[in-house]
């Protein structure tokens, strides 16, 4: 891999904007994209490139790249195209490893390097802590293939930065949520009246709002420590079924049955009772710190009395 330069440095100053390229601009990326403009040229990468997708990026004042991760050829052009990057596209759904991840930061390998880079990762990396809180210090744990996938990536991530100089930030990132977010609150999950487990079974979860979320992605661009991970996590610390009542009451819908953990085995899919396993309560010191990121919703008893 090349040494990392300042891709801004040999151009006129009339085109040293910062160039921010989004891959996986999904919700979170339009959010980030949305409080970096005007101030940077925002590009992202499309692997629908259907005219509708194309205009839609457009209208937020995005530029559309045409590329899919899982095509290593079609990323060619990305090379030496932006002094930062965002990458918060998922691995693939199946295997053991990340190789869109991989085959993103080779293709970016080629040119001159961006200058930073953030990876979002997932809080799942972690396992199974029985309830304790966690720091980011704390060894990686995995206990899914899809959280197998994430640590991978981020081996990639880490392993690009150190060998290229290029300041590279992972944000492990748990649920999110947000009212204007598709499938982004609890309302649908309470209509359903689906259960959660009994108190003595039940698991401490985590949560973010989708726009502190793009806020911690935008600040770790800037201000991120090199090789350094932060919890993009708020200072909400509920069990999973207390996180469902706060909900069920704040909108006035009944809140949910309470089942044992052989019961979820037997009437919730495999998912369900896979994120029903796991409990840990996440430090998000570092974020607040080292960011300096003043969350707007510090729980989610503000965030979803809003939605």
């Amino acid at each position: 891999m090349p040494s990392n330069q300042n891709p801004l440095g040999a151009l006129p100053v009339r085109f040293r904007r910062p160039r921010v390229l989004i891959v996986g601009c999904g919700d979170v990326g339009q959010r980030a994209a949305a409080s970096l403009l005007p101030r940077v040229r925002v590009l992202a990468l499309s692997r629908d490139g259907s005219p509708a997708a194309l205009q839609a990026l457009r209208a937020r004042g995005i530029v559309p790249l045409a590329g899919d991760l899982d095509d290593a050829a079609s990323l060619r052009r990305l090379a030496g195209i932006a002094t930062h990057l965002i990458q918060l596209a998922p691995p693939p759904g199946a295997g053991e490893g990340d190789p869109r991840t991989r085959t993103l930061l080779q293709a970016l390998a080629r040119r001159s390097l961006p200058m930073a880079l953030v990876y979002g990762s997932t809080s799942g990396v972690y396992g199974d802590c029985g309830g304790a809180w966690v720091s980011e210090t704390r060894a990686t744990n995995p206990q899914t293939a899809r959280a197998r996938r994430r640590v991978a990536a981020e081996g990639w991530v880490r392993a690009f930065g150190l060998a290229t100089g290029v300041r590279a930030s992972i944000l492990r990132i748990p649920g999110i949520y947000a009212a204007d977010r598709p499938g982004g609150t609890p309302r649908e999950r309470l209509a359903r009246g689906t259960p959660v487990l009994a108190r003595e079974d039940d698991v401490f979860t985590n949560h973010v709002h989708a726009d502190d979320l793009a806020r911690a992605v935008v600040r770790a661009l800037w201000r991120g420590a090199p090789q350094r991970v932060y919890h993009a996590s708020d200072d909400t610390a509920l069990r999973m079924g207390d996180y469902f009542d706060l909900a069920a009451d704040l909108y006035g819908l009944p809140r949910p049955p309470r089942i044992t953990r052989a019961q979820a085995r037997e009437q919730l899919s495999p998912m369900l009772v896979s994120f029903m396993s796991e409990s840990r309560r996440m430090d998000n010191r570092r974020l607040k710190r080292e960011l300096r990121l003043r969350l707007r919703y510090p729980t989610v008893a503000e965030g979803l009395a809003l939605s």
